[in-house]
């Protein structure tokens, strides 16, 4: 089971608490994890990814194992300790303005 860390407005949208624990099929990547989350949570189609282009939204950051894995490739894999459950895949909501 792969385990998520969604930030506390998309936890509400989703009517979740804590982390969130979600079987991926295929290999583990930004991509099979954010498909199982909006399969299970179809009210988040559109909060972490644009419609149509499934690309990263600006203002959400990706996170696992101390890195930041925004930048990365959409089908590149995730550290093996995510994909064992040992760390979690973090979704962050970034901050803007001054």
């Amino acid at each position: 089971m792969i385990r998520v860390v969604l930030p506390e407005h998309l936890r509400r949208l989703a009517h979740v608490d804590g982390e969130v624990r979600l079987a991926v099929k295929g290999p583990v990547s930004q991509r099979t994890v954010l498909d199982a989350v909006e399969a299970a949570f179809p009210m988040l189609r559109g909060t972490i990814r644009e419609h149509g282009t499934l690309k990263r939204r600006p203002f959400v950051r990706f996170f696992a194992c101390g890195q930041d894995l925004s930048h990365d490739p959409p089908d590149a894999p995730l550290p093996g300790a995510v994909e064992t459950g040992a760390e979690p895949f973090l979704v962050v909501g970034a901050m803007a303005g001054g």
